[in-house]
């Protein structure tokens, strides 16, 4: 999380502080608005620090959403 911390901290201009609280509050919406698996994808793509390149995370978050696609199509 530190690495989208800092990522937020420098496109807007906001001190570390303030951009951490921003990110604690987007994250903590998420969690409460995605379903249970997107969610709890969410959680293990944080508990990891997003600490590897932009290309990780993109692919992290390419294979949440085809798993979410999957949950989507199979609960029809």
């Amino acid at each position: 999380m530190n690495e989208l911390v800092t990522l937020v901290a420098q496109r807007t201009g906001l001190n570390q502080e303030t951009a951490q609280k921003a990110v604690e509050t987007v994250i903590d919406v998420l969690k409460q608005k995605l379903p249970s698996p997107i969610a709890a994808h969410l959680e293990a793509l944080l508990a990891g620090d997003m600490s590897g390149a932009t290309g990780d995370i993109g692919s992290a978050a390419g294979d949440m959403l085809k798993g979410a696609i999957g949950t989507f199509f199979q609960k029809k």
